[in-house]
Parts: C-alpha cells; sequence; structure tokens
C-alpha cells in the first residue's frame, strides 16, 4: 500500500509541477493528494489528510487535535516561513518532523516595506482618490526617505534585506535584535531607543511567546509624533488597540499593516479600521510570481531531502 503525501491547500504550483512530482514520489512508494482548495475548518482539514506521512500546509492553521487524528503523520513542510499556526509542542513530542520554507519571500516582503515606506511619507493611497476626484495636492507636502531614521526590529534575513535597500535610498539604519550581526551602515540600539529615535520603525519578528504584544502601549508611546510603523512580520506581535488609539490622537504620523491576529477579512469592527492615515492590505507581503515559485521549489525539496533522510530547513 502507498504512503500518501497530501497538499491540503494550494501552494501555487505550476501546472506541470504537480503531475511531475506524483510521479517522482511514486518512485518512493509515496501516492501524492492535491486540494485546490482552503479547508473550510479543522473538520475539513482533518478529513483531508487521514493515511498521510507527509502534510504540506500554508499558512492555514492546524490544531493538535486534527494531527492527533493522523498517527501516521511524520512530516509537515510547511509552505511559509513562520510556524506559529503549527503545534510545534504536540510534533516534538510525536516525532513529526517540520520544515519551512525558509527565505523563499525575503526580496518580496523587503521591497513592499520601502514601498509602503514611501507611500506614507508621500500620501500616495490617499492622494490617489484625490486625484479621482478631481482634486489637487492642495498645498501638501511630503516626506523623503533619504535621511531618515530607519527602524528596523528583528535582524533575521527580511530584515537585513530591508537594511540593505534602506541603506540605498540614503537612511541612517538602526537595527534591535537579540542576535546583532556586524552589519556595515547599521546601528544596534536598545529596544526603547529603536522605538524613540527611529523615523519609520518596521517589525520583521515571528511570533512566540517573547514577541506576541511586544509593540505595546509603553513603546508606541516613546515614539515621535512624525513618525511611521510598518507591519508586515506577525499581527499578533503589535497591540493592535494601541497602535489604534495612538493614532487616533495623533501621537505618531502613520502606519502601514499587512498582517493580522488573524488572515484577512478581518472583522468589521477591528480597531486599525477606524485609525486615519493608515494603509491596511490583506497579507500581500509575500505574494509575488517569483516569491511563490520559489516556495513551491523549497517545499518540494524539503519532502525530497526527508525521504532520503537528509531534512533541510528544519524547525522541529
Amino acid at each position: 500500500m502507498s504512503k500518501r503525501i497530501v497538499f491540503a491547500e494550494p501552494i501555487g504550483l505550476n501546472r506541470t509541477t504537480p503531475e511531475a512530482f506524483a510521479a517522482e514520489m511514486l518512485k518512493h512508494g509515496y501516492e501524492v493528494v492535491y486540494f485546490d482548495t482552503v479547508p473550510a475548518s479543522q473538520s475539513d482539514l482533518q478529513q483531508r489528510i487521514q493515511g498521510a506521512e507527509v502534510l504540506v500546509i500554508s499558512n492555514h492553521p492546524i490544531a493538535a487535535s486534527t494531527l492527533q487524528s493522523c498517527p501516521t503523520l511524520k512530516l509537515i513542510s510547511v509552505a511559509f516561513t513562520g510556524v506559529d499556526h503549527v503545534p510545534l509542542d504536540y510534533c516534538r513530542e510525536h516525532s513529526i518532523t517540520v520544515c519551512n520554507a525558509a527565505g523563499y519571500s525575503t526580496t518580496a516582503v523587503a521591497e513592499l516595506t520601502l514601498a509602503l515606506a514611501v507611500s506614507l511619507l508621500r500620501n500616495i493611497v490617499p492622494f490617489d482618490a484625490v486625484t479621482r476626484n478631481g482634486g489637487t495636492r492642495s498645498g501638501f507636502l511630503g516626506g523623503e526617505l533619504a535621511g531618515k531614521t530607519f527602524g528596523i526590529l528583528g535582524f533575521g534575513a527580511i530584515g537585513q534585506r530591508v537594511a540593505n535597500l534602506a541603506l540605498a535610498y540614503g537612511c541612517k539604519v538602526i537595527a534591535h535584535t537579540r542576535t546583532p550581526k556586524p552589519t556595515p551602515g547599521v546601528s544596534f540600539v536598545e529596544l526603547e531607543e529603536l522605538f524613540r529615535d527611529s523615523d519609520i520603525l518596521s517589525l520583521h519578528l515571528p511570533a512566540t511567546q517573547q514577541t506576541v504584544g511586544l509593540v505595546n502601549k509603553s513603546l508606541i508611546s516613546l515614539m515621535k509624533p512624525a513618525a511611521v510603523i510598518i507591519n508586515t512580520a506577525r499581527g499578533s506581535i503589535v497591540d493592535c488597540m494601541a497602535l489604534s488609539t495612538a493614532l487616533q490622537q495623533g501621537k505618531i504620523a502613520g502606519a502601514a499593516i499587512d498582517v493580522y491576529e488573524h488572515e484577512p477579512p478581518i472583522e468589521a469592527d477591528h480597531p486599525l479600521l477606524k485609525a486615519p492615515n493608515t494603509i491596511l492590505l490583506p497579507h500581500i507581503a509575500y505574494a509575488t510570481h517569483e516569491a511563490i515559485g520559489k516556495r513551491a521549489s523549497i517545499v518540494l525539496d524539503n519532502i525530497q531531502k526527508w525521504i532520503l533522510q537528509n531534512p533541510q530547513n528544519v524547525v522541529v
């Protein structure tokens, strides 16, 4: 009887890849099952993965109880960088290897971060609406990135790429991280100093027990009135109510948000919908043709390397 590899949700494979991968896996005794829709619920996901030895998911949350219903499972290949939606403790306890798609979206997220910084400083989104309604700039003057202090919270691959791009724009770059990496042009500072001195503050942290709720009222209160904050990392690391209040009270000048407490659509009464000077996006930082192509290649390679007993990108 063939072992099963289940793609429980679509990950952006091109038209020819699924058949080719299935044929290759058949040589190793695996049947490959593809689902082209996102699971409607945990019970739906539970049904999809029955009998699977290898599971592929993207950013759809998976409960420990769902994994418990599938005792055959040995590998989860996550088509995402973050794995906070996977019950890692359960995986450790039950010897389930978890691999991620490390690095696939580094360029995509970093480029959007800089685009959002420019958009906030130049009011691009609201002025598009003004122009379409027959208006003018009415004396508005924006700001330039050159000469601004660009703060980066978290200095992994994406944070480092953002630093390089910000330096190319002529910014002074400061960063805070638990593990500073000597980087030309980047000064590492304490957390409070980062919030106090940044003109643009960009978040690039994973969601962990240490980072959830980290960006709170106290830290936001340290920011300059003219400062802006950008979050393309994880929604849970920011107290969105505190951020919304700071924006409404004019304590900071603006925010660009791509991630929330859960995947969009966000609720109709979400606090940030009431906040002025914001750009709200439906989690698109990683979503480029190039990044999705890289992601698919990494996910398939993770599976192949694991089958050959040479696993890579191992989180657990």
